[in-house]
């Protein structure tokens, strides 16, 4: 899979699985206090897993970046080397 379909893939579940979580809290029998908590702490996980999804993605292009940079790179320089050969 492409990392951009697993971002997609990956921030899918973790929306699906906040919202299953918040509803059923929703009906959970605990004090109000202790869902919010729940629900920030699970709020601050979700973000941090999100943050480092971004990362890893981010990583992933830069990668894909710098090859095909390097690809460009090659080929002009065969290209150039072509060019003297037809030269000389």
């Amino acid at each position: 899979m492409e990392n951009g379909g697993e971002g997609k893939v990956l921030t899918a579940f973790l929306l699906g699985a906040l919202t299953g979580a918040a509803v059923a809290l929703l009906f959970a029998p605990v004090t109000g206090q202790q869902t919010r908590e729940f629900l920030g702490e699970k709020a601050r996980e979700g973000r941090d897993k999100a943050e480092e999804a971004a990362r890893h993605t981010r990583e992933a292009l830069a990668r894909q970046r710098e090859t095909l940079s390097a690809a460009i790179d090659r080929g002009r320089e065969a290209y150039r080397e072509a060019r003297e050969k037809e030269t000389s």
